[in-house]
């Protein structure tokens, strides 16, 4: 057996055979799909993402409409547009989350997706153009580009829109380590390009999604 037909036999095992497992397995998005999502939409999810960082997500999630409304839509031109005065004014807003770094961010941000929309057309065709085996070079670039979106939050926005990536979660961190396929601690450009090698591995064995190879590791242990 191959070292991934090992793990997901054991994936199986703990939820029931395949088609229990198949059930938690995500399913990202083709890449003309992410070109039709809209450059809004993709600064909502992205929003979604850094206000939900260490809080309850449905909490945030029920209060999302109210940012909807604040934000424009999340129309990044208007949001872009939006005068230090606009963004104090929020703190006052009892609906919405007042974190004033977070608040911030969002314009920041809009900022970064219109200039990603002048160079590529678009954050869905930016997106699309990454290849599976750069998957730790587009963390680094959305580091780099946005605010906000280091460390696990810029692998989780890509969940969220389906854009295909793996997530370093402790689970999966643990199952690398018991397959003994990786044990460092996923910090850091050159720890991250020691998994990606894994990941590119093990895509190789199975011809799965990175999304699904993540989730089923995450799922092989206790």
């Amino acid at each position: 057996m191959t070292v991934f037909a090992k793990i997901l036999a054991a994936a199986e095992a703990r939820n029931g055979g395949p088609t229990g497992l198949r059930a938690r397995l995500p399913n990202p998005k083709a890449n003309r799909d992410l070109e039709a999502i809209s450059d809004d939409r993709y600064l909502s999810f992205m929003s979604l993402r850094i206000f939900s960082a260490g809080l309850k997500h449905s909490m945030v999630a029920g209060k999302w409409p109210a940012f909807e409304e604040v934000f424009h839509g999340f129309e990044p031109h208007r949001v872009r547009a939006m005068a230090d005065e606009d963004l104090e004014a929020l703190m006052a807003e009892a609906r919405i989350i007042r974190h004033w770094g977070k608040i911030k961010s969002v314009r920041a941000n809009a900022a970064a997706i219109c200039e990603i929309g002048e160079e590529a057309g678009g954050m869905g065709p930016w997106l699309a153009q990454w290849r599976t085996d750069q998957t730790v070079e587009l963390w680094d670039q959305l580091t780099k580009r946005f605010t906000q979106l280091g460390g696990n939050s810029g692998p989780y926005f890509l969940r969220m829109v389906g854009k295909d990536s793996f997530n370093l979660t402790p689970y999966v961190l643990s199952a690398l380590k018991h397959w003994k396929l990786y044990a460092g601690t996923g910090k850091g450009k050159r720890e991250r390009a020691k998994v990606q090698e894994v990941f590119d591995a093990l895509h190789g064995e199975s011809g799965l999604p990175l999304c699904q190879i993540s989730m089923t590791l995450a799922q092989s242990l206790d």
